[in-house]
């Protein structure tokens, strides 16, 4: 996979999908006919919903979207039943116009650096682990008790500092996510939310292009052109030093940098899951080089 992904058949293949997993009975339509080829919806059943012509629909569904307005996305994604996530990663690709205005500075492939205020607030959290993410979820900064927990990316190159690499390709990762099969699904969502931003990224497509030919669960979720936004949650992982952790994530997207996030994980007062992060931080820098063979 070599330069930018391909907006248009981005937009193709996210559309098809989406319309794959309706059915009639779904979306309260009676069946046309009595077999059907495909699974889902037939495309003049959505636009039958979406209240375009089946032409008009057809068009957008090959990928083009230039002229398509506003409310017709709209409405397209209410008969599609997106969720938020899926209706931006929509509209993304179906306005590259905009898009390319919006990136009118400079299509720049180089992260920006973190602010120093930033790296002071991480070194002063020392309880709790956290980290700074960037565009194609690249580790940007993080602090002695994210190294702790998740392993010494300082130890890594620069170039593999990147957690959908990690995942996929770092075989610690896959013990250390009890839940690694959901791990893997977010982690695809979100790069694939990425790519819908910025297409025309050639790092991006040289990690999605690595990936899809490195790991087949990579490969097979990418292929399900499923979207999601960082937010919050919870995640299980098994330490390899102090054993079971269910920890909640909080996501914050900076306001004058879209493309950075600030992660932090942190565990429920009194819950075996403190003790453990307690005993993490005291063991400091050791914990950190023990953690994880990376």
């Amino acid at each position: 996979m070599d330069g930018q992904l391909d907006r248009r058949a981005e937009l193709s293949e996210f559309l098809r999908t989406r319309r794959a997993r309706l059915k009639p009975e779904d979306v309260g339509l009676e069946s046309f006919g009595r077999q059907r080829r495909v699974p889902g919806l037939r495309r003049e059943e959505l636009a039958q919903l979406a209240g375009v012509s089946v032409a008009y629909y057809t068009r957008l569904e090959q990928g083009n979207g230039q002229n398509v307005s506003a409310e017709v996305l709209d409405s397209i994604a209410r008969a599609l039943r997106l969720t938020d996530a899926e209706q931006a990663h929509l509209t993304h690709l179906a306005k590259p116009k905009q898009q390319r205005r919006r990136a009118s500075s400079g299509a720049r492939t180089q992260q920006r650096p973190v602010r120093v205020a930033l790296l002071q607030l991480l070194e002063s959290i020392d309880t709790v682990p956290a980290y700074v993410t960037g565009r194609r979820s690249d580790i940007l900064a993080w602090n002695r008790m994210a190294a702790a927990l998740f392993g010494d990316w300082g130890k890594l190159p620069a170039a593999e500092r990147n957690w959908a690499r990690l995942v996929f390709l770092n075989p610690d990762y896959r013990e250390l996510f009890i839940d690694w099969d959901q791990k893997a699904y977010d982690m695809v969502s979100f790069l694939r939310m990425d790519a819908g931003r910025r297409p025309d990224d050639p790092r991006l497509s040289a990690l999605v292009g690595e990936l899809s030919v490195k790991s087949d669960e990579f490969r097979r979720l990418w292929a399900t052109h499923d979207v999601k936004e960082k937010s919050h949650g919870v995640k299980r992982m098994r330490h390899p030093l102090v054993g079971d952790l269910t920890l909640s994530f909080e996501t914050f997207r900076l306001i004058d940098d879209d493309e950075q996030a600030f992660v932090t994980y942190h565990a429920e007062p009194g819950s075996p899951s403190a003790d453990a992060l307690r005993l993490l931080a005291s063991w400091g820098t050791d914990a950190a080089t023990t953690s994880l063979r990376t």
